[in-house]
């Protein structure tokens, strides 16, 4: 057994000596099994469960998953060191770099008033920091992103070349446009097209959020959260009258639904 030292000069010394012990050689199996391919998922995973940690109250939590998505960049830092490419601290060493030079307003001369100055300073530089030409003024936009995400990001890129409507009545009259094919396909049952349509309608809708500055992903996901929450009310009234969901109508779990809504306005 390994034993562990206990005068580490800091709290991310120790966690970094435990991270190399298990990928040693008599370390832990799995550990020393992960390449950065297998490991994505979790990443994915790790970064989806601290967002819902980072919506409530509960800061052990939000901690813990803090912890969890450090834990991954850890191990593909040390993963990259093991390949001889680069280290944890040539990580931490070009992040400093990348702040400083891109907050000239900070560490500089250049001026910021208020937030969107500094945002400009920041995507002025970023653009001088490109290492050749831009082959699309969507480049940048990671394919990985969530399928909302990535439309809203698409959408604010192809914006900031002047592709896109003046205001918000552009997309709304989009959106009737869209709904109006997508229940044309309907009627075809062509299942090709509705997949399409929905698709263009789903699009569309995310443009018409963007012009009202309204977040489609935050707005969704409440949505959704909202949904859960009345569903779950739903499913105690049902037990509690000694029902059960699946034995009810339609109509029935409807009434209980609207009911829920009542109880929430109240």
């Amino acid at each position: 057994m390994r034993e562990v030292p206990n005068d580490f000069p800091t709290p991310l010394a120790r966690l970094r000596w435990v991270l190399k012990a298990l990928r040693a050689p008599d370390g832990c199996p799995w550990d020393r099994a992960q390449t950065l391919k297998t490991i994505e998922p979790c990443l994915q995973e790790e970064c989806y469960e601290l967002l819902d940690a980072m919506a409530g109250d509960d800061l052990p939590h939000h901690r813990e998953e803090l912890g969890d998505v450090l834990l991954q960049v850890l191990f593909q830092c040390d993963i990259r060191e093991e390949q001889g490419a680069f280290g944890f601290d040539d990580v931490v060493d070009a992040l400093a770099d990348k702040l400083i030079r891109r907050h000239p307003h900070v560490f500089g001369q250049a001026s910021a008033g208020d937030a969107e100055a500094a945002l400009r300073n920041w995507e002025r530089i970023k653009q001088t920091e490109r290492k050749g030409p831009k082959a699309s003024a969507l480049d940048g936009v990671p394919a990985a992103l969530p399928a909302l995400l990535r439309a809203q990001r698409t959408q604010h890129k192809a914006a900031k070349v002047g592709f896109d409507w003046k205001g918000a009545e552009g997309p709304d009259a989009k959106l009737d446009e869209e709904i109006a094919e997508l229940r044309a396909a309907m009627r075809e049952g062509r299942k090709e097209g509705v997949a399409e349509e929905l698709g263009d309608a789903l699009f569309t809708l995310v443009n018409l959020a963007r012009h009202l500055g309204v977040d489609a992903e935050a707005a969704l996901r409440a949505a959704t959260e909202k949904f859960a929450r009345r569903f779950k009310a739903v499913e105690q009234r049902v037990k509690a009258s000694g029902r059960e969901m699946a034995a009810l109508s339609l109509e029935a779990l409807d009434a209980e639904w609207d009911a829920v809504k009542r109880e929430a306005r109240a």
